[in-house]
Protein backbone atom coordinates (compact mmCIF):
# COMPACT_ATOMS: atom_id res chain seq x y z
CA UNK A 1 0.00 0.00 0.00
CA UNK A 2 1.46 3.22 -0.87
CA UNK A 3 1.81 6.23 1.62
CA UNK A 4 -0.31 8.92 1.86
CA UNK A 5 2.40 11.88 0.69
CA UNK A 6 4.08 9.49 -1.55
CA UNK A 7 0.53 8.99 -3.74
CA UNK A 8 0.00 12.63 -3.16
CA UNK A 9 3.82 13.52 -4.87
CA UNK A 10 2.76 11.15 -7.69
CA UNK A 11 -0.46 12.73 -8.35
CA UNK A 12 0.93 16.21 -8.32
CA UNK A 13 3.06 15.54 -10.80
CA UNK A 14 0.96 14.23 -13.08
CA UNK A 15 -1.18 17.10 -12.18
CA UNK A 16 1.80 19.68 -12.88
CA UNK A 17 1.52 18.30 -16.54
CA UNK A 18 -1.50 18.30 -16.85
CA UNK A 19 -1.71 22.54 -16.02
CA UNK A 20 1.08 23.60 -17.93
CA UNK A 21 -0.90 22.51 -21.21
CA UNK A 22 -3.11 25.33 -21.71
CA UNK A 23 -0.23 27.86 -21.07
CA UNK A 24 1.52 26.79 -24.13
CA UNK A 25 -2.04 25.27 -25.84
CA UNK A 26 -0.02 26.35 -29.83
CA UNK A 27 1.98 23.94 -29.96
CA UNK A 28 2.08 20.23 -31.07
CA UNK A 29 -0.90 17.78 -30.62
CA UNK A 30 1.65 15.13 -30.64
CA UNK A 31 3.28 16.38 -27.89
CA UNK A 32 0.07 16.22 -25.36
CA UNK A 33 0.59 12.49 -25.62
CA UNK A 34 4.29 12.15 -24.90
CA UNK A 35 5.35 11.88 -21.40
CA UNK A 36 6.09 14.24 -19.44
CA UNK A 37 9.56 14.70 -17.12
CA UNK A 38 10.08 16.85 -14.37
CA UNK A 39 13.53 17.34 -12.87
CA UNK A 40 14.31 19.70 -9.96
CA UNK A 41 17.12 20.16 -6.77
CA UNK A 42 13.95 19.57 -4.49
CA UNK A 43 10.38 18.87 -3.67
CA UNK A 44 7.78 19.10 -1.58
CA UNK A 45 4.20 18.90 -1.58
CA UNK A 46 2.29 20.16 1.64
CA UNK A 47 -1.31 21.90 2.02
CA UNK A 48 -2.58 21.43 -1.09
CA UNK A 49 0.65 22.51 -2.97
CA UNK A 50 3.63 20.83 -4.77
CA UNK A 51 6.59 22.98 -4.89
CA UNK A 52 9.75 22.59 -7.30
CA UNK A 53 12.68 24.25 -6.02
CA UNK A 54 16.31 24.73 -7.73
CA UNK A 55 17.06 24.12 -11.36
CA UNK A 56 13.35 22.61 -12.63
CA UNK A 57 13.02 21.33 -15.84
CA UNK A 58 9.90 20.28 -17.61
CA UNK A 59 10.08 18.49 -20.79
CA UNK A 60 6.92 17.22 -23.31
CA UNK A 61 7.59 16.17 -26.20
CA UNK A 62 9.04 19.42 -27.70
CA UNK A 63 7.50 21.27 -24.88
CA UNK A 64 10.50 22.55 -22.85
CA UNK A 65 10.17 24.88 -19.58
CA UNK A 66 13.35 26.01 -17.64
CA UNK A 67 12.21 27.31 -14.10
CA UNK A 68 14.28 28.39 -10.66
CA UNK A 69 11.26 27.46 -9.07
CA UNK A 70 7.43 26.13 -9.48
CA UNK A 71 4.69 26.32 -7.48
CA UNK A 72 1.39 24.03 -8.47
CA UNK A 73 -2.06 24.58 -5.90
CA UNK A 74 -4.59 22.23 -5.88
CA UNK A 75 -8.38 22.76 -4.41
CA UNK A 76 -10.17 19.22 -3.52
CA UNK A 77 -7.68 17.92 -6.09
CA UNK A 78 -8.43 20.33 -8.71
CA UNK A 79 -5.30 22.20 -10.09
CA UNK A 80 -6.65 26.10 -9.50
CA UNK A 81 -2.75 27.49 -10.24
CA UNK A 82 0.64 26.87 -11.50
CA UNK A 83 3.49 29.86 -11.37
CA UNK A 84 6.81 29.46 -12.43
CA UNK A 85 9.64 31.86 -11.28
CA UNK A 86 13.26 32.14 -12.56
CA UNK A 87 15.83 34.71 -13.90
CA UNK A 88 13.66 34.47 -16.67
CA UNK A 89 11.62 31.28 -16.57
CA UNK A 90 11.38 30.14 -20.29
CA UNK A 91 8.96 28.12 -21.93
CA UNK A 92 9.25 26.92 -25.93
CA UNK A 93 7.33 24.51 -27.51
CA UNK A 94 7.11 23.60 -31.43
CA UNK A 95 3.73 24.31 -33.13
CA UNK A 96 2.13 22.07 -35.54
CA UNK A 97 3.76 24.56 -38.75
CA UNK A 98 7.06 23.01 -37.68
CA UNK A 99 7.59 26.58 -36.34
CA UNK A 100 8.94 27.66 -32.70
CA UNK A 101 7.13 29.67 -30.11
CA UNK A 102 9.27 31.20 -27.28
CA UNK A 103 8.25 32.55 -23.87
CA UNK A 104 10.21 33.96 -20.72
CA UNK A 105 9.33 36.18 -18.14
CA UNK A 106 10.41 36.36 -14.54
CA UNK A 107 7.09 35.16 -13.45
CA UNK A 108 4.66 33.00 -15.46
CA UNK A 109 1.21 33.13 -13.20
CA UNK A 110 -1.76 30.11 -14.83
CA UNK A 111 -4.82 31.16 -13.48
CA UNK A 112 -6.35 27.59 -13.94
CA UNK A 113 -10.06 28.37 -12.77
CA UNK A 114 -10.27 32.10 -14.77
CA UNK A 115 -8.35 30.73 -17.46
CA UNK A 116 -6.17 33.31 -17.64
CA UNK A 117 -2.32 33.71 -17.51
CA UNK A 118 0.13 36.75 -16.35
CA UNK A 119 3.70 37.18 -17.94
CA UNK A 120 5.43 39.54 -15.52
CA UNK A 121 9.04 40.91 -15.59
CA UNK A 122 10.95 41.61 -18.36
CA UNK A 123 8.79 39.57 -20.56
CA UNK A 124 10.03 38.55 -24.68
CA UNK A 125 7.24 36.02 -26.65
CA UNK A 126 8.82 34.91 -30.09
CA UNK A 127 7.26 33.42 -32.91
CA UNK A 128 7.94 33.30 -36.15
CA UNK A 129 5.00 36.30 -37.05
CA UNK A 130 7.18 38.98 -34.71
CA UNK A 131 8.13 39.41 -31.13
CA UNK A 132 6.47 40.87 -28.04
CA UNK A 133 8.45 42.33 -25.08
CA UNK A 134 6.98 44.10 -22.07
CA UNK A 135 7.09 43.91 -18.45
CA UNK A 136 3.46 42.50 -18.43
CA UNK A 137 1.66 40.91 -20.49
CA UNK A 138 -2.16 39.23 -19.40
CA UNK A 139 -3.67 36.48 -21.74
CA UNK A 140 -7.49 34.98 -21.94
CA UNK A 141 -7.73 31.64 -22.90
CA UNK A 142 -10.91 31.95 -22.85
CA UNK A 143 -11.74 35.38 -24.91
CA UNK A 144 -8.33 35.47 -26.73
CA UNK A 145 -7.64 38.67 -25.33
CA UNK A 146 -3.92 39.53 -24.80
CA UNK A 147 -3.19 42.99 -23.13
CA UNK A 148 0.82 43.91 -22.57
CA UNK A 149 2.15 46.91 -20.48
CA UNK A 150 2.77 48.39 -17.27
CA UNK A 151 2.55 51.75 -15.31
CA UNK A 152 5.51 53.81 -16.22
CA UNK A 153 6.65 51.10 -19.14
CA UNK A 154 6.31 50.73 -22.46
CA UNK A 155 6.05 47.73 -24.68
CA UNK A 156 7.74 46.78 -27.77
CA UNK A 157 6.66 44.74 -30.65
CA UNK A 158 7.99 43.42 -34.06
CA UNK A 159 5.89 42.08 -36.62
CA UNK A 160 7.08 40.04 -39.43
CA UNK A 161 5.71 41.03 -43.19
CA UNK A 162 3.72 38.12 -44.36
CA UNK A 163 5.26 36.52 -47.01
CA UNK A 164 3.42 36.29 -50.77
CA UNK A 165 2.55 32.92 -52.28
CA UNK A 166 3.95 32.70 -55.42
CA UNK A 167 6.04 35.96 -56.06
CA UNK A 168 8.81 35.42 -58.34
CA UNK A 169 11.82 37.22 -57.65
CA UNK A 170 14.38 37.40 -60.79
Amino acid sequence: MRSNAKYVLQMSFGVLAFACMPICAVGTTLDRKEDMIVNADHTLAEGGKVFLRGNVVITQGTLHIDADEATVTQDEGAIVRVVLSGGPARMREKLDNDSEVDIRAKGIDYDVRNEAVLLTGNVIITKPEGELRGESVRYDLKSERMEAGAPGSRIHMRIEPKAKEGKNEG
